[in-house]
């Protein structure tokens, strides 16, 4: 059973997406544009997602600033083809939230321990706080174990994507997923099978960057 957030009480049913793995192809520390891919199946659910009423919002690691690896304009860049990629199919994210921050990098700034670097929930958190977010009627989906906690600790429900990603498997009961899927079109089909959400209206819908 999902724990409840006091966060939000009353608001939008939202799915929060790992990038790399889950929402594109796994290509370690790109930034460049041109190798950006959606992952197979991923235009199709999250088509779905959204014409049944969830907010997509994008959460990411993104490590590779505070080791040194790109900047984050180069970033930004790189986040912007995802948007472009989904809009291209009539998805739109409701947001993209990214951790720069690494302990042990070398990039002053953003080499700092910060309570959004999942399996912290501080980026869903923020999230849910200026986009009005129901935490508990929504949900995390993600290819590794440190999404499924970070969903976990805020209130949400998990599905992780079984693809090969997550290599360590450290369990515990706030790593443990509610259900497990072996892609997005997988994953769309449990939460639309489990949750029944108020459809968007067809005028006014938004489309917010953080």
């Amino acid at each position: 059973m999902r724990k409840k957030s006091s966060i939000v009480a009353s608001g939008q049913s939202a799915v929060f997406l790992d990038k790399d793995g889950t929402v594109v192809d796994d290509v370690p520390y790109n930034v460049d544009p041109e190798m950006i891919r959606l992952a197979s199946g991923a235009r199709e659910a999250l088509r779905t997602l959204h014409a049944a009423g969830y907010r997509l919002v994008l959460i990411s690691n993104q490590s590779g600033v505070a080791l040194g690896y790109f900047s984050e304009s180069a970033l930004q860049g790189a986040l912007n083809r995802v948007r472009e990629l989904l809009g291209d199919f009539g998805v739109p994210l409701t947001g993209i939230y990214y951790c720069p921050h690494r302990s042990d990098g070398c990039v002053p700034e953003p080499a700092v321990a910060c309570e959004c670097r999942k399996p912290q929930p501080g980026m869903i958190l923020r999230a849910a706080a200026e986009l009005g977010l129901d935490l508990a009627r929504s949900w995390c989906v993600g290819d590794i174990l440190d999404d499924v906690e970070a969903g976990k600790r805020a209130g949400c429900g998990t599905i992780l994507l079984n693809n090969g990603h997550e290599t360590e498997w450290v369990m515990s009961s706030q790593r443990r997923p509610d259900h497990l899927a072996t892609n997005l079109s997988g994953a769309a089909g449990i939460i639309l099978a489990t949750d029944h959400p108020t459809p968007l209206p067809k005028a006014g819908k938004r489309n917010v960057s953080a």
